[in-house]
């Protein structure tokens, strides 16, 4: 990735984000540009209009902390956003040239870590690395993904054999339009990430090749990865629509392995007595009684079963419980 290119269009983006009264400024006459002029940012970083300037043309080299800081202040950066301008500084800092690589093979997953991973049976979980591929994936989140499993296979000990990458899914598999619902936000989260990723290790030539791939293959991605979004995916909400048991609102969490092994583990969970959670036992079912060659079967034939269950739980639901007693799902 060209380092002062990174720059220069991650501070243009973030400055056209903020307008004059946001920065508290008050502004006069018609505006050229969309958000904020440079000279304003200047006056808000307490810096001149020429070292600004600089920065923005994508020169970071020798800014101080100091100086970054006030500028994040200025274009009102959020913690993600933030983080990415002084990796970005980092780079710009690094001494003579650093060569492009081919990152080292991924860590191996501790015993540990898969027992993490397959101890957390009530719930999908799944070990990823920045880049996104799936590394190991516990039964039930093999289920939950079982549409972007197709033609794949996962071992015993639930390492990936065939490496699913979620961006890849996300924007050349066309089943990701159905699978996520409410696809554009996955698909700006799915970018965003990777942005982030290219910030920490920008001379990643695996991460490169597939941003690469994405950006030639995917008109949907190549725009978004223009916009230069960052983002820290920590917790939050995401919505499935799985061709068994139908619409699933889970809350994800998502934790790092200490060190710098790039890993996360990111689990879902559904609010108890929803019929998502409910949705989740009727997946946790199909789950323990297809094997793992069944489990990939076509979207047609799961969604012809998983309407046999789900109309089979809804008259079982509709004898024991009140019918207006979940919000979700």
């Amino acid at each position: 990735m060209d380092n002062r290119a990174e720059i220069r269009d991650f501070l243009a983006t973030r400055r056209a984000k903020v307008t004059p009264d946001q920065a508290g400024l008050v502004s006069f006459g018609a505006r050229r540009v969309a958000g904020l002029r440079r000279s304003e940012v200047a006056q808000l970083a307490a810096v001149s209009v020429e070292y600004y300037t600089r920065m923005e043309r994508g020169n970071l080299a020798g800014v101080s902390d100091t100086v970054l800081d006030a500028v994040s202040a200025a274009l009102h950066l959020d913690e993600a956003e933030h983080a990415h301008l002084f990796h970005l500084a980092r780079t710009a800092n690094e001494s003579g040239r650093v060569p492009r690589r081919r990152r080292p093979a991924a860590p191996p997953i501790s015993a540990s870590a898969q027992r993490l991973l397959h101890g957390l049976t009530g719930f999908p979980a799944f070990i990823r690395n920045a880049r996104l591929d799936v590394l190991a994936i516990n039964d039930l989140g093999r289920a939950l993904y079982s549409p972007a499993y197709t033609g794949r296979s996962v071992g015993e000990n639930g390492l990936v054999d065939e490496q699913l990458n979620m961006a890849r899914f996300c924007f050349l598999d066309p089943a990701a339009t159905t699978f996520y619902p409410d696809w554009p936000h996955t698909a700006d989260i799915t970018v965003a990430l990777l942005r982030t990723a290219v910030g920490r290790d920008p001379h990643d030539t695996q991460l490169s090749d597939l941003i690469g791939q994405l950006s030639t293959r995917s008109h949907d991605f190549a725009a978004r990865w223009g916009a230069h979004d960052v983002r820290l995916h920590r917790t939050g909400t995401k919505l499935f629509h799985h061709p068994v048991v139908g619409h699933l609102e889970l809350e994800f969490d998502a934790m790092t392995f200490a060190g710098d092994t790039g890993l996360t583990l990111t689990a879902y969970s559904a609010e108890p007595g929803s019929a998502s959670a409910d949705g989740l036992q009727m997946l946790a079912s199909w789950a323990v009684t297809h094997s793992s060659s069944t489990a990939s079967r076509s979207a047609q034939v799961a969604t012809a079963e998983g309407q046999a269950q789900r109309e089979t739980v809804a008259k079982r639901r509709g004898r024991t419980h009140d019918p207006h007693s979940h919000g979700h799902g």
